[in-house]
């Protein structure tokens, strides 16, 4: 009975204890802002936002590759665009991993984001950024 009453003591004080360093399923989109870091020498996201070496992420979540007006794509994105691919979060999950093996021909010269994690965590930010 002892060992039951600890245990369940135990469970009770994980389950109410602030756990800083679990992921969020959907992602956690204040560590994103702070992943996002490594976008804005080339991106920019928020109201005012403009296209830069990288076009503008506001808006990026569910829209059609190669589609921001303004911005000169590569032509592996604007292909990828007329085929109908659509920046869904799986999509950049993948991408953000790897630029170059998602998309072979396209113009970001970036590693990417080897972490998952931060991944998920740099889409929930980016899903927070909404259309000019």
């Amino acid at each position: 009975m002892r060992f039951l009453f600890c245990l369940t003591v135990v469970t009770l004080i994980a389950l109410s204890s602030p756990q800083t360093a679990v992921a969020q399923p959907g992602g956690d989109p204040d560590n994103g802002k702070d992943v996002y870091k490594v976008c804005r020498a080339c991106h920019q996201v928020g109201p005012g936002a403009k296209n830069g070496i990288g076009p503008i992420l506001n808006g990026i979540v569910g829209r059609k590759a190669g589609t921001i007006a303004g911005f000169t794509y590569s032509e592996a994105n604007t292909e990828a665009g007329a085929k109908g691919v659509v920046w869904t979060e799986d999509n950049l999950l993948k991408y953000l991993e790897n630029p170059a093996a998602f998309m072979p021909g396209n113009k970001m010269v970036f590693a990417g984001v080897k972490n998952e994690s931060d991944r998920r965590d740099l889409i929930a930010y980016l899903k927070q950024q909404l259309e000019n």
